[in-house]
């Protein structure tokens, strides 16, 4: 029997690498039996799995070390030593400041086979291609053996350097506090299907593998893992690869911000936070605005520095308590009342910007003409660790490799979300009752509207409002892992990143370890809130999310994902389908998912930026029908399709040359 072993361990060998016929040492491999499945970890600072870059495969739970106090009886826990060391030594501990019961749970799926080829592997434009039986690469529910839909891809984001990692890009967001399986099969190189490494072929093969004390320790784990690959009809003998990895639960993502929220708004009282009106100017644009007005509110300060860099300070219980030594600041804010609300109260329309930016976008022109037309009062304030005086400090902080001082921006972010949900409550409260500018309001009506940036954020305000039932989000997407090496936004960070860390594996291992920083404010983390499952002390909210075909700046393939996230529904505007969305010509309630067309080429198919053309980014918002859309589903809740026809394509604005391509991935 055991000979036959050794002849089926052989043959499997044969069939992966594409090496025919079998040596006589080969045969005389002794083969190691098969434990009893038992799903335990080592704690690993490299694994042997990938051995051409210490932290691959990633996210791991060999990455992680038993924690009874967490909701998934993990806790991620990443050595020094399998962080990636900056050009001029600096290594980005994150001890002490990493505190996640687990992964995230869209962030790129992470390996290397060098050598290997994009063939067969599933493609961002048709999900479907992941869930087929011969697809390449799996994502594995562990508990219900469901596949989960991705695409995957080999890094391009480099062309001159030689490494391409292995990327597998969840497609709709996994769940949290749930263990997952990943398997990697027939990826194929120039001369045929790669081999598996060593150590991953010790496991496969059960055969002795003595350089490495962890491969012993994890094979009943892998008993367990083959063994659930098999009942979903994965074959042993053909992986290359496999490993699991945890989700990190709702609560560790989520209860900070919860907690900030319901203690400021109590704090906050009825007539909400106090403010100070500093400047008001009547004749801005009079044709257009009534009021220019600028105030600051005052605000718990739960940083112990309010400018960039600051950190949240923590009480005994863990979390975010107001600084002690500053308990409160002045936060500015920026509100333009239209003449319309001269002679009829307007509705308060909230702001979220753009990327690192101001509140001072409110004063573009095709807001001044909205608000005033449509009838709302506009006001914004600027959204802290994301705001245009963030930049330079972000920008300071990359260019020496400080990654784990850069996680200081995440914790700001909080404050800057609690800044957005107070600010309503001040205008809707407290604004609202000026003797001067408050009969201009109608505080009942309370909405949202953010672009890119701001619409980015939406899900994370809207899931914790209490004072916003509808919001419209432009031009938004989710992961920020996902969305950044596809923007030419990203373009000026990457040169200080390249400068730091100049192999590129370093920078999308580094995102997705940021990753789990920012779900604790960004949209991966509450997108599945916004509506069904409210957060405590919330109720359900709906959201419009509208992208544009070809945008530079924020990928429609982070749109989609943020709206299978939120159970949104697909409002046909004759584009093209969009995976796992139900579709409506219409609705009167829900959220939706729309897509516009200026005519532009295809998006690479790679992780590079889109270039060809005019960026659409800014479009949708200038149109006259969006603009009727947002104002209908804003008030009423009603999902519109007012494009001509029903067809919301706008080829005349593409400013392309004729035949324009879409940019091409690197070799």
């Amino acid at each position: 029997m055991k000979a036959l072993a050794r002849l089926g361990t052989c043959l499997a060998m044969t069939l992966t690498t594409a090496t025919w016929g079998c040596s006589d040492d080969a045969l005389d491999t002794p083969i190691v039996g098969e434990p009893a499945p038992e799903v335990a970890w080592p704690h690993l600072t490299c694994d042997s799995l990938v051995p051409s870059y210490c932290a691959f495969p990633f996210p791991s739970n060999v990455y992680t070390v038993a924690d009874e106090d967490q909701v998934t009886g993990r806790r991620v826990a990443l050595d020094d030593g399998s962080m990636p060391v900056a050009k001029e030594g600096h290594v980005p501990s994150l001890n002490g400041l990493l505190t996640s019961d687990g992964f995230s749970t869209a962030a790129a799926i992470l390996a290397e086979l060098p050598g290997a080829t994009i063939e067969g592997l599933p493609s961002p434009f048709d999900p479907a291609e992941s869930l087929e039986d011969d697809c390449p690469t799996v994502i594995l529910d562990a508990e219900t053996g469901e596949r989960l839909a991705h695409f995957s891809e080999l890094d391009k984001s480099m062309p001159n350097r030689p490494e391409r990692a292995l990327m597998i890009r969840p497609l709709q967001r996994l769940s949290d506090g749930k263990r997952y399986i990943v398997a990697v099969r027939n990826i194929r190189g120039a001369d045929g299907v790669l081999p598996p490494s060593p150590a991953f072929a010790a496991l496969r093969d059960l055969t002795p593998y003595d350089e490495d004390p962890s491969i012993e320790e994890r094979r009943p784990l892998y008993a367990d893992i083959f063994q659930r690959l098999a009942a979903a009809g994965i074959a042993r003998d053909e992986l290359q690869l496999a490993w699991d990895f945890t989700t990190a639960s709702r609560d560790n993502n989520t209860r900070y911000l919860v907690h900030m929220r319901d203690e400021a708004l109590a704090a906050a009282g009825d007539d909400g936070p106090a403010f100070t009106i500093t400047d008001v100017q009547t004749d801005y644009e009079p044709d257009h605005i009534a009021y220019r007005i600028e105030g600051t509110m005052e605000v718990p300060l739960y940083l112990d520095d309010p400018g960039p860099g600051g950190r949240l300070v923590f009480g005994d219980d863990g979390l975010p308590e107001p600084n002690p030594d500053q308990p409160t600041d002045q936060v500015p804010f920026l509100v333009l009342i239209p003449q319309s609300a001269t002679t009829t109260p307007a509705a308060l329309l909230q702001y979220g910007h753009g990327l690192l930016g101001s509140n001072r976008q409110i004063q573009s022109g095709n807001f001044r003409w909205l608000i005033d037309d449509y009838g709302y009062v506009m006001f914004g304030v600027n959204l802290r660790g994301m705001a245009e005086d963030d930049e330079i400090w972000i920008a300071n902080q990359l260019a020496v490799g400080a990654f784990d001082e850069v996680t200081a921006m995440f914790e700001r972010q909080h404050q800057g979300v609690l800044d957005y949900l107070l600010a309503m409550r001040m205008m809707s409260r407290g604004f609202a009752d000026d003797p001067t500018y408050g009969d201009f309001i109608d505080p009942t009506q309370r909405y949202y509207h953010g672009i890119s940036q701001g619409g980015i954020f939406g899900p994370t305000y809207m899931a914790l409002s209490t004072d916003v039932e509808r919001g419209v989000l432009g031009v938004a997407g989710m992961p920020y892992s996902l969305l950044l090496k596809r923007s030419v936004d990203f373009g000026p960070f990457v040169v200080f990143l390249k400068v730091a860390f100049p192999d590129p594996r370093d920078h999308l291992f580094l995102l997705a370890v940021t990753q789990m920083f920012w779900d604790r404010t960004e949209p991966n983390g509450y997108a599945p809130y916004v509506h069904d499952n409210p957060l405590p002390g919330s109720s359900p909210h709906d959201v419009l999310i509208r992208n544009a075909l070809g945008d530079h700046q924020v990928s429609t393939t982070g749109g989609q994902l943020m709206a299978r996230a939120i159970g949104a529904q697909h409002l046909d505007s004759s584009v093209r389908e969009v995976f796992g969305l139900d579709v409506i010509d219409g609705a009167t309630e829900g959220s939706a998912y729309v897509e516009y067309d200026f005519g532009l080429p295809p998006d690479p198919i790679c992780n590079i930026n889109m270039t060809a053309c005019d960026d659409p980014h800014d479009k949708i918002r200038k149109l006259p029908e969006a603009a009727l859309q947002l104002d209908t589903f804003l008030r009423t809740g009603e999902i519109l399709n007012p494009c001509p026809g029903g067809h919301c394509s706008y080829p005349e604005q593409s400013g392309c040359e004729p035949n324009d391509p879409t940019p091409a991935c690197p070799e």
